[in-house]
């Protein structure tokens, strides 16, 4: 999108029409949305950002806000991040390693708040999570911590599991982080490992397959070109009767087996409390990197009958949403 928004493009949400709170500055904040995904991938979060800053009293003719979408294209923040530089935006809000890391070598001024990030210390976009440091700030989802659960609850959803795929974006900071532990996780489980890489859209169907007859299920590293491609990753998995894991319910809703991980549209809105303070006067360093409060454990039985796969009732049981 090119042009300044009122936050019109979400359903009820347009109506940005409650009065302000007392405490609600004079000045028109401006806010540039950098997203990682597409706007079909990112409704859910986005309308809970900005029904949070509804709730904080940032309203119609108080706030603006440019949102701009990379469709998963690494090479899209740069130049989204140059433009909202341009715009001199009061506040830049976006979410994955990539989309922060462009953000903050375009500005050093211009706060900057993640709505998430996969290890924002072990790629060097903060000091510390205590300590940010700088103008950056936001929440962190740790996924290399993740790492283990997911494989865990992988081979608990398919027993016969025993030579494992992994998908991973070469070009994103966090799948290369995950991909250090990743391989000698499975590997201290009895599972024989198959990494494939991707940087493109293109590379999904070679990728696949590479796999063909090679491999009994697939974990996919959680990024934005993963999201942005959701529908073509699992049709292809479908296709070949894999089971998957993926690290964001999205995946699943797409027609992936299982995913696990944070809560991103809780995540999504607590980050509107970080612009709310930063549009008040806090500095991003002054504002520790917090973590998610809320995991999922998402299961599609639909796809699960269309590999041929029985889902153990004690994986079941542990599922936050199962999709029918």
């Amino acid at each position: 999108m090119k042009r300044r928004e009122f936050f019109g493009a979400f359903g009820s949400l347009a109506a940005w029409s409650l009065a302000a709170r007392a405490q609600q500055p004079a000045k028109q904040a401006t806010i540039g949305y950098l997203g990682s995904n597409t706007p079909a991938a990112e409704a859910a979060r986005l309308a809970a950002f900005l029904q949070r800053l509804r709730e904080l009293g940032w309203v119609d003719g108080r706030t603006a806000i440019e949102i701009r979408w990379a469709e998963g294209r690494n090479e899209r923040f740069a130049e989204i991040a140059a433009e909202f530089v341009r715009l001199k935006v009061d506040v830049i809000v976006t979410a994955g390693n990539a989309a922060i890391v462009a953000a903050k070598q375009a500005t050093s001024t211009i706060p900057i708040v993640f709505a998430v990030s996969g290890d924002p210390v072990g790629t060097g976009v903060v000091a510390s999570l205590a300590r940010p440091g700088g103008n950056v700030t936001g929440l962190s989802i740790q996924a290399t911590d993740l790492t283990g659960k997911r494989l865990e609850l992988l081979r608990e959803a398919a027993p016969g599991l025993r030579r494992l795929a992994i998908l991973y974006n070469g070009g994103a900071p966090v799948a290369a982080l995950e991909m250090n532990e990743l391989p000698q996780i499975a590997r201290t489980i009895g599972l024989e490992v198959t990494p494939s890489e991707i940087r493109r859209a293109e590379d999904i169907a070679p990728a696949f397959e590479a796999f063909k007859d090679r491999v009994d299920a697939i974990y996919i590293c959680a990024d934005p070109l993963v999201v942005t491609n959701r529908v073509r990753i699992s049709s292809f998995a479908l296709a070949a009767r894999l089971p998957t894991m993926f690290g964001q319910r999205e995946n699943v809703e797409a027609g992936g087996l299982m995913s696990y991980g944070p809560n991103f549209v809780d995540l999504y809105r607590r980050s509107a409390d970080y612009v709310d303070k930063v549009l008040r006067g806090t500095k991003p360093a002054d504002l520790p990197v917090e973590q998610p409060t809320k995991f999922d454990l998402v299961i599609n039985l639909t796809t699960a009958k269309s590999i041929g796969l029985t889902v153990p009732p004690s994986v079941l049981a542990r599922a936050d949403e199962v999709i029918e």
